[in-house]
């Protein structure tokens, strides 16, 4: 029991941290091993309480830390990017010229063609259109180009950073440049200042002129020089041009479908032309419509209507003839005024009513038989006795070819040159009773046939004339020699040089339908050779005289009593000649030509109001199908004088000349048959034998002809004495183109039957 006591553990009260074990060894209170796992476990999770705070704590200021860092990087990035964005700005800005010494540049003068009763011919110019107020443009122009191009116009600064952003953000995840972020005045600035280079320099300079622009001007200004300078494609600069170019309108008179197809050419003008692409061009204008429509700038309704409006589909150029007329007055505009400056408005002589109606007879006739007689380029010239150019068409359609055939093309005349060498002739002293024997006749190599072979025998001049006798005009040629032909033509307003040879009889030297139709003038007003013009007055667009041609008077060229011979004359040719086709209600008068194999056809005639010259043939100088004079020149002819005469008062051709009756009539300077000697048939020159077809009678005796010697309607003609001699033009003597006297007979007068 001892040993059990003994072996007991007691309690040890030797202190509170330790106790007696059975061997005797005191062990501490830590190595228990429940007070002691307690204690570790505890202290275990405070140390991981701490270090899960600490955690947290150490990731939210390691957050912090790197947006803080992020933010902080960032903003010393920003500020070194606008230190060197303002010192690119700086750099560029150096290098233009000060502020205070820009200004807008002019805009390129436009040159205003108007017709004689104030239509518009054309636009001249390197802007091709006058300058149209905001006020004045239809208001879906403006309407439509911020539509489009500018959204925030009325609101940003001339920079829109919203604009720009949206257009990288595009073009970034595009992968190519899709969009551009320039506003209406940066674009304004680049059009007015700038070359179209893509450079950092350029587009630094282009912010800082819009900035300068929109400090400078409001934005109706900007907007009205905007849309008066941009360039819309087909040559067209400013919103006038381009109505003229593409609708044959003025920008006043837009239609909104029309206003989204000019907004819808900014963005590429020459690749979406009408001209050259009506179909992208529309699809084009759809997307404007639509941008209007999102801005609330038009209706529903609105949209619908103008969706449903057909297509506009342009001539590839400018088109219609008077477009011819235009570029004969840019030529002679430097003569006049020197370097335009400013806008100018030309007030031409033209009608544009007598244009349109030359226009449409030209080509309908082509139209309608060209292709059967190989025919495709007519041209006309009108012009009044002061020498002012009423119409003139330079060929079948301006918009394919600009060459001008009326003022430029030279062709041979054929028979329509004979007016003045039966002008040298009477001048030399015959009359148009004079006989000569139309018969196959050789000079040198040539033999002159007429047309078809046939011969009449002895005729009168007037007859031969009317029937445009070859072998008589040659006879004509050499009794009074070429150089008198030349001179007589020259005279008349004949320009071009003219070959002094037996042929010119046949209008084998060329010349232009205008200086041809130029030379009968004086045939229709009663000898008196104005200066050919197309220009009546120019004006600035505020209205200062800068030219006027005043009319003045003009020289007389030929004596009153050779004008009624040959009027009475060339009556014959449209009364019973080659033209009878070219005959109506008026007294008129003319001469039909037909070149070698029918390449050249003409008609030149008149009255007392008007002269017109009428051209056929081909560019190439190839044959007609049997096109004469009395065919399509004459009927193209007949259908404009027609129509220019109507409602006008009937008045006489000028001059009066009586003709001899035809029992009378005898040959000048031939010995009479009182005295036994009768003119031989001319015969070739080497002796063949005229053809045995009997001769035909004389024409039947003329009556005479009243006629008057006009005044042009007011065109100060000088008397015949020369007294009233025109400005700047010498008035030849009243015995101009030689006395009337008979010749001595010559062996070429027996030869030529006279």
């Amino acid at each position: 029991m001892a040993n059990r006591r003994d072996s007991r553990i007691e309690p040890s009260f030797e202190g509170p941290s330790q106790t007696r074990s059975s061997a005797g060894l005191s062990v501490s209170e830590e190595d228990r091993v429940v007070p002691s796992n307690r204690k570790a476990s505890a202290k275990r999770k405070s140390s991981k309480a701490k270090s899960s705070r600490g955690g947290r704590g150490r990731s939210r200021r390691g957050l912090f830390g790197v947006l803080g860092r992020l933010f902080y990087w960032c903003f010393v990035l920003a500020i070194w990017g606008g230190i060197a964005v303002a010192g690119v700005v700086i750099y560029y800005g150096a290098k233009m010229p000060a502020a205070t010494t820009w200004s807008i540049p002019d805009r390129a003068p436009n040159i205003k063609i108007v017709s004689a009763d104030g239509q518009l011919l054309a636009n001249r110019g390197m802007s091709g259109g006058e300058a149209v107020g905001l006020h004045e443009m239809s208001p879906y122009i403006p309407e439509a180009v911020i539509a489009i191009e500018d959204r925030r116009f009325y609101s940003h600064f001339g920079v829109d950073p919203i604009g720009l952003s949206r257009a990288m953000v595009t073009n970034l995840l595009g992968g190519h440049f899709s969009q551009g972020g320039s506003t209406l005045t940066q674009q304004l600035a680049k059009n007015l200042f700038l070359k179209p280079d893509r450079t950092l320099e350029r587009k630094v300079q282009e912010v800082l002129l819009a900035l300068w622009l929109e400090h400078k001007h409001t934005k109706d200004q900007i907007l009205e020089m905007y849309l008066n300078r941009v360039y819309f494609g087909s040559g067209a600069f400013g919103v006038e041009a381009a109505s003229r170019r593409y609708f044959g309108k003025s920008a006043r008179d837009v239609t909104l479908s029309e206003a989204a197809l000019l907004a819808g050419l900014l963005k590429a003008p020459s690749r979406l032309s009408p001209a050259r692409d009506p179909k992208a061009a529309e699809e084009r204008s759809q997307l404007v419509l639509a941008a209007m429509r999102e801005e609330g700038k038009i209706s529903e309704k609105e949209l619908k209507t103008a969706l449903s409006a057909p297509a506009t589909r342009s001539p590839s150029y400018w088109t219609g003839s008077e477009n011819y007329v235009a570029d004969t007055i840019m030529e002679e505009l430097p003569d006049l005024i020197g370097d335009v400056r400013g806008d100018i408005v030309i007030d031409s002589t033209v009608d544009l009513n007598l244009q349109k109606l030359a226009e449409k007879s030209i080509r309908r006739l082509i139209d309608d038989s060209g292709k059967k007689l190989n025919v495709t380029q007519g041209a006309l010239v009108s012009i009044d006795d002061s020498g002012a150019v009423r119409a003139m068409v330079g060929g079948y359609d301006y918009s394919t070819s600009q060459f001008d055939r009326a003022s430029e093309a030279r062709r041979q005349p054929g028979s329509a040159f004979k007016p003045f060498v039966y002008m040298a002739a009477l001048e030399a002293g015959r009359t148009p009773d004079s006989v000569r024997n139309d018969a196959p006749i050789k000079i040198g190599n040539w033999t002159p046939d007429n047309y078809g072979g046939k011969y009449f025998g002895k005729v009168t001049l007037a007859t031969a004339l009317a029937k445009s006798l070859n072998s008589v005009a040659a006879q004509l040629t050499m009794e009074v020699g070429p150089n008198a032909v030349v001179e007589a033509a020259h005279r008349m307003g004949i320009q071009s040089d003219l070959q002094a040879n037996t042929s010119i009889a046949l209008g084998t030297s060329e010349v232009t339908p205008l200086e041809l139709t130029s030379a009968y003038v004086p045939f229709a007003n009663g000898g008196y050779k104005p200066d050919i013009h197309f220009i009546r007055r120019i004006t600035t667009a505020d209205g200062k005289v800068l030219y006027d041609s005043a009319g003045g008077s003009a020289p007389r060229v030929v004596k009153p009593e050779i004008v009624g011979m040959m009027n009475s004359m060339m009556t014959g040719t449209v009364e019973i000649g080659t033209a009878k086709k070219a005959a109506f209600a008026w007294p008129s008068a003319g001469k039909t030509g037909t070149s070698q194999n029918s390449r050249d056809a003409w008609f030149v005639g008149y009255t007392a109001n008007l002269t017109t010259g009428v051209w056929f043939g081909n560019d190439d100088g190839t044959a007609m199908k049997k096109v004469t004079g009395g065919a399509l020149p004459a009927q193209a002819w007949h259908e404009f004088m027609v129509a220019a005469h109507e409602g006008v008062p009937v008045r006489p051709l000028p001059g009066t000349w009586k003709s001899t009756p035809a029992d009378t009539i005898v040959p000048d300077d031939i010995p009479s048959a009182d005295n036994n000697q009768v003119a031989p048939v001319p015969s070739a020159s080497v002796g063949q034998q005229a053809p045995s077809a009997p001769a035909q009678p004389p024409a039947p005796a003329r009556v005479a002809r009243p006629a008057q010697t006009v005044d042009a309607d007011g065109f100060n003609m000088p008397s015949d004495d020369g007294a009233t001699a025109s400005v700047g033009h010498p008035v030849p003597p009243g015995s101009v183109g030689g006395p009337l006297k008979k010749r001595q007979t010559s062996i070429l007068d027996i030869l030529g039957g006279g």
